[in-house]
């Protein structure tokens, strides 16, 4: 049985057991639950048979980090707790028709995510199943990218745990957190700078696949591609949420990049702008 195979079988019990079990649970978040998990099981497939070669055991080496980054995010804001759906899927669920919604969970967050999560793994198969060029200062490159990316995600996502922290602090002292949502750090320069550190992340790691072949295109490029689609759709759908709750977001959007971190717009004279204390 291939490596390819088994990651495939893998996969399809995988997301025959998210399904029911959202089905079991009317939760669901299961997904998110091993988004952070089976990545790492399918790069150490791929390194393993082929003798852990040396690329492939670096790839690997960084999903698991990657791995370990986000399952402590992921546990820390309670995703593993009986009741840690995420809060879009209940928002969801209000708007659309209850078989609507059934059919949503069974094709695509049941199948359409799983099937990604094997996707941005598979620059592995082609590292495998191509003749490889020796480990280079290209690998080495890209390896200090990655991680470099990996703290960036870090340091987002922390600063968004320390934000919501302060709110619960305000909330549990009775007051009203003002602003609303974090607009400082990392956040001054890009409204989901944990999205552009995600999404750039699997880009680099299918930049080894380039590295191992000195071919620039190969299929396995889909998975960083669909990453990028599903991130785009995932940051509308919150935007309009963040809008919603919000009054003065429309403001942090017209200054703010959405995702890529740049230098924020000049704000008009007069303009109201409210920024974390």
């Amino acid at each position: 049985m291939t490596a390819f195979a088994v990651c495939l079988a893998l996969c399809a019990a995988i997301t025959a057991a998210t399904w029911i079990l959202s089905l079991l649970t009317n939760e669901h978040s299961w997904v998110d639950r091993i988004w952070s998990i089976a990545p790492i099981a399918y790069a150490w497939v791929f390194a393993a048979s082929t003798g852990f070669d040396a690329r492939l055991v670096l790839m690997a080496v960084l999903v698991t980090l990657w791995g370990a980054r986000l399952t402590f995010n992921f546990a820390r804001k309670g995703g593993y707790r009986s009741g840690g759906e995420d809060y879009r899927w209940a928002i969801l669920r209000e708007r659309m028709p209850r078989l609507g919604f059934e059919a949503f969970n069974l094709f695509f967050i049941s199948i359409y995510q799983n099937a990604l999560i094997l996707l941005i793994t598979l620059p592995a198969l082609t590292v495998a199943d191509e003749a490889s060029m020796p480990l280079g200062a290209w690998d080495a490159v890209l390896a200090v990218v990655f991680v470099a990316f990996l703290v960036g995600e870090t340091v987002a996502d922390e600063q968004q745990w320390r934000f919501h922290q302060w709110k619960a602090a305000e909330r549990a002292a009775g007051r009203t957190p003002t602003p609303g949502f974090l607009q400082t750090g990392l956040f001054g320069v890009s409204r989901h700078p944990n999205f552009f550190f995600e999404q750039a992340q699997w880009w680099v790691f299918y930049g080894f696949a380039i590295a191992a072949t000195g071919v620039w295109l190969h299929w396995t490029i889909a998975g960083a591609v669909l990453l990028t689609v599903l991130f785009v759709g995932s940051t509308v759908f919150t935007e309009s949420i963040s809008r919603g709750r919000h009054p003065d977001y429309d403001a942090y959007r017209a200054r703010v990049s959405p995702i890529v971190p740049w230098f924020p717009k000049a704000v008009r004279a007069g303009a109201s702008v409210s920024a974390e204390g």
